[in-house]
């Protein structure tokens, strides 16, 4: 009997010597993710850094329109926006003297018309057009529908795609023009330039909690990884807010993100080439960059500008349904990126870092994660104020620093209420995402628990997104 606590003492210990050499794998592997995370983060906010600190005068700002290659302007709308007035009063305003406005409205009868006419009114030297009808439907996205007609009037080559709740500074397209063309001696082996797009800013002019949590997401880690991915370029990653393009550029793609050479046609596509191909697709900004960039070889190139975004009144569950639906848009088109998505998270992260320095180091979770948690909002910070040009606001910063906690521990949650399913919501109408984000319709009915969310958030989610919602 005295050799029983022996015999115990030893399985334990051959039991632990089993296992060790796994729990060191896995926490040196959490520990070079961890490393490798912050590497990104760090990135991301020397980038926001270097080239948000100053706007530089365009050439292109002053030149004769003889000179400054043309641009068509295309500006999709629906309905009064927030901020709709002054955010399309910037595409008017801009300092560039080559350009054309299509202001692009489905229904005769759609109130942003007022506003529209007020504009062209106010500025009758600019060359602007009002195009009222959706008289060529190539697919599910009414965004797409919206813009065929102007994609088609359109008389110049460049075309800088902008949504109706982006405003942006004065010089922004002779910048973007200026980054889309290139410096003149850039070598001729170099992969051209295909779109350049700006950073969306968010910034509430309605102080609802989800308008909180959106600025809190989109001007911290989304922009922090945003513009770090883009630094390092090894795919595309473009959102869709403002977006500058050659028309004949995307006239030679079809969204099958396979080289131009061996691309063939789609069966059941809606359009071989140019937009109409996208119409197919929910996020069609992404997959014509991603177009662009596969099937062509072509780069992206972020400008120094940035696209502020105005935000209205957005509840909370209107803030958890846009993330979902974005989420299942991402799930089929990059799978594996958004399923290591929670591990890039700051929660998850610190937790999976704190146990494996517990393992490795014995550093306690206690003393680890608030330094953690400190550093990532400082960096957080510090990439809102490069954006910003300012600091959060000193009479803003409490409730900024809440809605800030608040997004990210709700960023898991969210991931997992996303991952489970398949379909979104478009005004009351479901629909399942399919492979590489196309759509289709799944019928009428819903669910009791999708009707009480919808209802809950239909009015704040149409107002802010009347784009992704407008009719079929």
């Amino acid at each position: 009997m005295s050799e029983a606590p022996s015999t115990s003492v030893g399985g334990s210990s051959s039991t632990d010597s089993q296992y060790a050499l796994p729990k060191l794998v896995l926490s040196s592997g959490c520990l070079i993710w961890y490393v490798t995370l912050w590497a990104l983060g760090i990135l991301g906010c020397r980038t926001a850094r270097k080239r948000y600190k100053l706007q530089p005068r365009s050439p292109l700002a002053s030149a004769p329109a003889t000179s400054a290659p043309g641009v068509s302007v295309l500006r999709p709308l629906k309905g009064l926006d927030t901020n709709l007035y002054e955010n399309l009063e910037s595409t008017f305003t801009q300092e560039y003297l080559n350009f054309e406005i299509f202001l692009c409205v489905a229904d005769e009868h759609d109130q942003a018309l007022g506003i529209v006419r007020d504009l062209i009114s106010k500025y009758p030297d600019v060359d602007a057009h009002v195009v009222v009808g959706m008289f060529e439907i190539v697919g599910v996205n009414p965004k797409v529908n919206n813009l065929m007609r102007a994609y088609r009037q359109a008389k110049h080559d460049i075309l800088w795609v902008l949504d109706s709740n982006v405003m942006v500074a004065p010089g922004t397209l002779a910048r973007s023009v200026d980054a889309l063309i290139g410096p003149p001696d850039i070598s001729p082996s170099s992969r051209r330039i295909g779109l350049v797009h700006h950073v969306p800013f968010a910034w509430a002019t309605e102080y609802a909690l989800g308008s909180r949590l959106e600025e809190a997401f989109l001007n911290t880690n989304h922009a922090k990884m945003y513009l770090a991915i883009n630094t390092v370029a090894i795919d595309s990653c473009v959102v869709g807010k403002s977006n500058l393009y050659r028309r004949s550029d995307l006239e030679r793609v079809d969204g099958s993100l396979k080289p131009s050479s061996s691309s063939v046609r789609q069966e059941g596509a809606p359009g071989d080439r140019g937009l109409a191909a996208f119409g197919r697709f929910l996020a069609e900004d992404n997959m014509i960059a991603g177009a662009l960039w596969h099937e062509l070889g072509l780069r992206h190139d972020l400008s120094c500008d940035i696209a502020r975004n105005a935000v209205g009144s957005m509840t909370l569950s209107a803030y958890i349904w846009r993330r979902v639906r974005w989420v299942r848009v991402r799930k089929r088109m990059v799978f594996a990126a958004t399923m290591v998505e929670p591990l890039t998270e700051s929660v998850l992260l610190g937790c999976l870092a704190s146990a494996a320095l517990k393992h490795l180091a014995g550093v306690p979770p206690w003393l680890f994660l608030p330094v953690h948690f400190a550093l990532w909002l400082a960096v957080d910070l510090d990439v809102f104020s490069s954006l910003a040009g300012h600091p959060v606001p000193a009479d803003s910063r409490l409730a900024f620093l809440g809605a800030w906690m608040m997004r990210e521990l709700l960023a898991l949650p969210i991931w997992v209420l996303a991952i489970v399913g398949n379909e979104v919501e478009w005004r009351g109408r479901r629909y399942s995402v399919m492979r590489n984000g196309e759509v289709r319709r799944v019928g009428n009915t819903t669910s009791a628990l999708w009707s009480w969310w919808v209802r809950k958030s239909k009015r704040q989610s149409d107002y802010y997104e009347p784009l992704d919602v407008a009719q079929d």
